[in-house]
C-alpha cells in the first residue's frame, strides 16, 4: 500500500466532494463522478449509495484505478475493496463530516453502501 503524503491527505480528507474518473479497460479515463469523500485515520475512501450495482462504482472494477481530484489536488489512485473490517471507521467518518445532512447521510451507512466502499490509494 503507498501512503499519501500529509499535505494531500489533509486536503482530500477536509474536501466536501471529490471528482473520480474511473479507467476504462482500454486506459481512457470515464467522465468524472462528484462524491462524497472521507478520512478514516491516514486512508480516504468513498462509497456508491447505489451499492455494487453503481454506475460509478461498476466503472472501477475494470481496471481499479483512476483519477481523483479534490481541493485543488489531482492523484492518480488505485482503488482497493474496503475490509469489513474497516466499515466502522468509515461510518464514523461519514457521520462526523456529513451528519449535518441528515436526510442524506444515512445513505452511505447502509449494508449496501458498505459493499461498495472504496479505499483510494495514490499511484
Amino acid at each position: 500500500m503507498t501512503a499519501w503524503n500529509a499535505s494531500d491527505l489533509s486536503r482530500i480528507g477536509a474536501a466536501e466532494e471529490l471528482d473520480l474518473e474511473s479507467e476504462r479497460a482500454d486506459g481512457t479515463l470515464r467522465t468524472p463522478v462528484t462524491m462524497w469523500v472521507v478520512r478514516a485515520g491516514d486512508r480516504l475512501y468513498v462509497r456508491s449509495v447505489k451499492g455494487v450495482d453503481g454506475p460509478w462504482y461498476r466503472g472501477t472494477r475494470s481496471r481499479h484505478q483512476g483519477r481523483v481530484e479534490a481541493a485543488g489536488v489531482r492523484a492518480d489512485v488505485a482503488f482497493h475493496d474496503a475490509d469489513p473490517g474497516e466499515y466502522a471507521e468509515v461510518d464514523a467518518a461519514y457521520r462526523e463530516k456529513y451528519g449535518r445532512y441528515t436526510g442524506i447521510v444515512g445513505h452511505v451507512l447502509t449494508d449496501r453502501a458498505h459493499a461498495s466502499t472504496l479505499r483510494l490509494e495514490p499511484r
